[in-house]
């Protein structure tokens, strides 16, 4: 990666950072600990864990909060690990979980400003696996504006919506698409999906399958075997498995053209998350 682009994805994450911020400080308290659109969590929880994660690359120790048993959305080890962070700031109010954000966020934005491309070239954990620091952040944006969505969405205060980083977020998403169209779905050889974003952000991908595999194809062919058109956001939601599929086709917040089993076989298997 060139510095450029180094810096490119910094910028991102302050951006989205402060998007949050900003958020944060127009809340009460009220507001702080209302439920979010992320499963299990408030609206304060999902800034507690964008700061925890930053805390950890930063070198904070895991804390060691007993957790009770019965939590559903509780999948795997974790996001045991994420929930104990939670639980230690379970008691904070939402201004002190706000600051103690805004001065996490600040010093992980100082130690980036202050690398070199070969720093950020170095070997970093990342969650899927082995990578560099540069690799890391991508997944940092991602995980940082999903979550701001959460917040935002659980107070109905939509925003940050077509910024550098929603963007960014996006295209991830998309990136995902000949995955779940060749093995969740199974698309038969010879499909042609087209998935249209109509806005905030306007993108459309494509995705063939032949001898059993799924990839994008340029250009978008023009009579796929299904097309589904949605809003940017309502992408998102369905990817993260924020909404109900079935909500989304009823609703009509979804569009499908031509093969309508496929195109509502893609809608229900979008969720890649979790």
């Amino acid at each position: 990666m060139t510095n450029a682009a180094n810096t490119e994805l910094v910028d991102m994450l302050e951006q989205v950072w402060g998007s949050m911020a900003a958020l944060g400080a127009s809340l009460g308290e009220t507001e702080w600990k209302a439920p979010s659109e992320c499963p299990g969590w408030t609206v304060q929880d999902n800034l507690v864990h964008i700061t925890a994660l930053e805390r950890f690359i930063l070198g904070d120790p895991l804390p060691s909060e007993d957790l009770p048993d019965n939590l559903p959305h509780v999948k795997n080890d974790i996001g045991r690990s994420n929930e104990r962070w939670i639980e230690s700031r379970r008691a904070w109010s939402g201004a002190d979980a706000l600051a103690e954000f805004v001065a996490t966020t600040d010093a992980r934005i100082a130690q980036l400003r202050s690398l070199d491309d070969d720093g950020f070239a170095a070997d970093s954990w990342t969650p899927m696996g082995p990578g560099t620091v540069a690799g890391l952040l991508g997944f940092r944006i991602f995980d940082s504006w999903v979550h701001e969505q959460d917040m935002r969405g659980g107070l109905e205060r939509p925003g940050d919506l077509d910024s550098a980083a929603a963007r960014f977020s996006t295209q991830m998403m998309l990136d995902v698409l000949p995955y779940v169209v060749g093995k969740k779905v199974g698309a038969p050889d010879g499909s042609t999906v087209v998935l249209t974003l109509s806005g905030p952000i306007v993108l459309r991908a494509a995705v063939a399958v032949s001898e059993g595999r799924a990839r994008p194809v340029e250009p978008v062919p023009e009579l796929p075997t299904v097309s589904v058109s949605l809003a940017s956001d309502v992408y998102g939601r369905l990817a993260c498995g924020r909404l109900d599929p079935d909500e989304a086709v009823v609703t009509g917040v979804v569009a499908i053209e031509g093969d309508i089993d496929l195109g509502g076989a893609l809608v229900h298997q979008f969720n890649y998350m979790f």
